[in-house]
């Protein structure tokens, strides 16, 4: 999607902090960190938000998850544990519609 911020930065059009990249994931550091750690995990695939996801997006969605896991390890904050975030909407504080996790670590997070 040609205003998408995340679909630029996917394309390579806007710089961010890159820490992983592969064909179909691309991992970046947040501009507003949360946490020691604050890890952004995008699929290149433009997908607005959770509730745009159907049948045929399963598997972009298990890949999430395990690219996720994976960015997780390499950063260092598997262990002791690390916080998985998925805004869906304007009321669960989405503020980009491009489907993404955030990884937050590097310090025990409050509840």
């Amino acid at each position: 999607m040609s205003d998408c911020l995340f679909c630029k930065i996917a394309a390579g059009d806007i710089p961010c902090n890159k820490v992983f990249e592969d064909d179909d994931f691309i991992a970046f550091h947040d501009i507003n960190p949360k946490a020691p750690v604050h890890v952004l995990v995008i699929p290149k695939q433009h997908l607005a938000s959770l509730n745009d996801a159907n049948d045929q997006d399963i598997g972009l969605l298990g890949s999430l998850m395990d690219s996720t896991r994976k960015i997780a390890k390499a950063l260092g904050v598997d262990d002791p544990g690390y916080r998985v975030i998925i805004n869906v909407g304007k009321g669960g504080g989405q503020e980009v519609f491009h489907i993404h996790v955030h990884i937050l670590g590097g310090k025990t997070l409050p509840f």
